[in-house]
Order: structure tokens, then C-alpha cells, then sequence
């Protein structure tokens, strides 16, 4: 009936609006928490199981998987039923976060007018001047990869799509761009959703909680 009052476009923007929404909700969430704990939660355990999880991450690969959405207490889904993900500095999930030595190491790209890379979101390498973000929370989109909310792997159905085959492994370095069906596009077919946590914000809100050295 939706499909039919409104379109089947007009339904994928509305599904692109509420999940880009749950994206907005979880990263207020993470600042949220880190107001109140001193740093950011670690993954969740599973896809299955959104309770942070209770190992310390021992790099940045362990520091990247989905959103504990449980511990945050919000939704852990996209609006295609699959779970959102989410990367972490693994100096950001240590209380209390050291300000003045920690460095965030999540690098945004996006393609410019040409199709080549260019940096959204920090810059190689991250440094104190200059940081990268903490942590990035994001969706994969309606087709090809990521995992729903059952735990089972989704398939790739596309060739080529190597900037969303990077997002599915990624844990530094993520591309956010306009969705495209074009395989013949730089990078191939994309349609991931993405948002960087901000730094300032995330100091400004430990600050006025006093959880910031």
C-alpha cells in the first residue's frame, strides 16, 4: 500500500531519511555516554547481541563491528533490516580519554567531480593538529553486503563496488558518497550512509560534565 500511495522511489527516500535519522540518534547516543563513562563504548558482541562488548579492543580491527545498541538504547538497525556499524579509536574506549595525547584515527573519503578521492573527514596521517574522528556509525545500505539483524552475512550483488567493499572491512579509513546504481561510476555502486562523529562536540559535552581531563 506504501509502495503504491507513494511510489517505490519515494519509499527509498523515506527509508534513506529515517535510517540517516537512527544515524543522527546513535551518534548523540555515543556523545551521550561518553559524557556520563569518560569514553566511548566498545562494539557490541555480536549482530545479535547489542551489549558492549567486555573486551578491551587491541586494535583498531577490534575496535570496529556494530553498534552496541543495546548499551546505548537505541535502535541497531537500518531501515533494510540490516545492523549498523560502527568503528572506534581504541584510545577513545579508556577512561578517562587523554586529550592532549590521543588522536582520533577514523578517515572519511569521498570522490570529487573526476571520480578521484578526496578527504571528507580528516586527512593521512591523523595528527594532534589536525585529528581525524574518533569513531564513525554507519549503514550499508539496501543492496549488496552487511548483516542483518539475525546475524546472517548478506551477499554482494554488484562488481566492482570497491568503495563499498572497503566499508565492509574497513576500520580506518571509510567512503561516504552519493548513492549511484552505475556500476561504470568511480568506485562502483554505493549506496552506504555514513556519519563521523564529531570531536569538538564530543569535547564540549565531556567538558560540561567535568568526565574530561
Amino acid at each position: 500500500m506504501l509502495i503504491g500511495a507513494f511510489g517505490r522511489t519515494d519509499v527509498e527516500r523515506l527509508r534513506e531519511a529515517r535510517t540517516l535519522a537512527r544515524l543522527t540518534q546513535a551518534t548523540d547516543a555515543l556523545i551521550g555516554y561518553a559524557a556520563l563513562h569518560g569514553r566511548l563504548p566498545r562494539p557490541a558482541i555480536s549482530a545479535t547481541d547489542g551489549r558492549e562488548s567486555d573486551e578491551p579492543c587491541a586494535d583498531e580491527a577490534a575496535c570496529s563491528g556494530f553498534l552496541p545498541w543495546v548499551t546505548l538504547g537505541v535502535s541497531g538497525e537500518d531501515s533494510w533490516g540490516k545492523r549498523l556499524r560502527y568503528s572506534v579509536t581504541p584510545l577513545y574506549t579508556r577512561a578517562p580519554i587523554q586529550r592532549m595525547s590521543a588522536i582520533g584515527t577514523k578517515q572519511v573519503l569521498t570522490r570529487d567531480g573526476s571520480g578521484a578521492p578526496r578527504y571528507l573527514v580528516g586527512q593521512e596521517p591523523c595528527v594532534q593538529s589536525a585529528p581525524c574522528a574518533p569513531a564513525v556509525v554507519y549503514s550499508q545500505g539496501r543492496a549488496n553486503l552487511g548483516t542483518s539483524v539475525a546475524g546472517l552475512p548478506q551477499a554482494n550483488g554488484a562488481a566492482n563496488n570497491l568503495d563499498e567493499i572497503d566499508n565492509d572491512s574497513a576500520t580506518t579509513v571509510f567512503h561516504q558518497r552519493p548513492a549511484t546504481v552505475d556500476p561504470r561510476a568511480p568506485g562502483g555502486q554505493f549506496d552506504d550512509l555514513l556519519v563521523a562523529l564529531p570531536l569538538a562536540t564530543l569535547y564540549e559535552r565531556m567538558t560540561a560534565a567535568r568526565t574530561l581531563p
